[in-house]
């Protein structure tokens, strides 16, 4: 979709943001949940110093191919938990929600927290714009018909197959974090200046050497070779897959504004967001992110809380004439697929 999708009211837009956040917090949803958060990093550290104490004890098995399925589970699991620290749901103290961060993301998954911090705040305010959000700046996939002109060799060979390569390609996206973190703390601008603002930049480079040296070492110590570089490709794609799959339905395939959309905050989170039905077992799966719109409105509200804001922001956007949009999980990957088969069109064509 294009720019020429969005559309400013007329008057009112600068009130109509503050009119839905007052409806929100009279419902007390901006409330931290302290208790519901410490039940659920229990459950899910627990599981996941579990699964790797479990890992060492069956030692040298092709039985850890199937743990390494489970703990590509119990890996993305921790990785919301890092997300909700990055948006000081769990707690209000930039100290606290930091910590948290760091043992979540550089510790136990090997992601730099910092580093995701800078990136996703800046997906935050400009969300699905091609100049301001990274998360749709040209790379292995391109977003709009001028990233695609722009390929060349590989790149465009990829660009003319995107939609079926979407999948597989995602099986790469865990390294492709761990690469990217890395580079964040250690890559420098030619006049020496760090590339990236990470706080704590020594503390994260520790973290994510220890982490490297305990996985390595683990899975090296306990079985062989072949069975532990198995473990690895088997654990790490499907980490970048499952990552991958519970990002990709929140913004792609939705409007993409560009400099000439004169939006308001309300309509700029909502109108490129698209939120994912399913229950509860869908909720726990995405880390509540198939509440896309109202984590986009309200991204330091508690996850437990996006489920009883949405019927709230629903209705409002109702109200104020504004497209909200809510599929099922499997519409929301065709709809992203077809939009990358649609910009890779021309490429075809030519």
């Amino acid at each position: 979709m294009t720019s020429s999708t969005l559309t400013a009211p007329p008057n009112r837009r600068g009130s109509d943001y503050a009119r839905l956040s007052r409806r929100v917090a009279e419902a007390g949803l901006f409330d931290r949940r302290p208790a519901w958060y410490a039940v659920r990093i229990g459950l899910t550290l627990g599981a996941f110093v579990a699964g790797w104490v479990l890992v060492a004890a069956v030692g040298d098995s092709w039985v850890q191919l199937l743990l390494a399925v489970g703990m590509a589970v119990a890996t993305t699991q921790v990785a919301f938990l890092g997300h909700d620290a990055g948006h000081r749901q769990m707690f209000r103290r930039r100290g606290a929600s930091e910590f948290a961060g760091l043992i979540a993301g550089n510790l136990a998954v090997g992601l730099s927290y910092g580093w995701w911090v800078d990136k996703h705040n800046r997906h935050h305010a400009n969300p699905n714009h091609e100049d301001e959000d990274p998360d749709v700046g040209a790379g292995a996939l391109v977003w709009t018909y001028e990233q695609a002109a722009a390929t060349r060799g590989l790149g465009r060979w990829l660009a003319r197959r995107q939609a079926w390569l979407f999948f597989p390609l995602l099986l790469l996206e865990g390294l492709a974090l761990h690469v990217a973190s890395v580079q964040a703390l250690v890559g420098r601008e030619p006049d020496g200046r760090w590339r990236t603002p990470v706080r704590h930049r020594a503390v994260e480079g520790l973290l994510l050497v220890a982490h490297a040296a305990g996985y390595l070492g683990l899975l090296f110590a306990v079985m062989s070779p072949g069975k532990a570089l198995l473990f690895v490709a088997i654990h790490q794609g499907l980490w970048g897959l499952y990552m991958g799959c519970a990002f990709a339905p929140n913004h792609k395939g939705m409007p993409m504004p560009g400099a000439d959309d004169d939006l308001d905050f309300l309509r700029k989170q909502v109108l490129t967001s698209r939120n994912v039905r399913g229950g509860r077992f869908v909720d726990v799966a995405l880390g509540a992110l198939n509440y896309q719109i109202e984590h986009h409105l309200f991204p330091n509200m508690p996850r437990v809380n996006l489920r009883r804001a949405q019927p709230i922001v629903q209705a409002y956007c109702a109200e104020q004439g504004i497209p909200y949009t809510e599929t099922g999980l499997i519409e929301s990957y065709r709809q992203a697929l077809a939009h990358l088969h649609e910009v890779g069109r021309p490429l075809r064509t030519a």
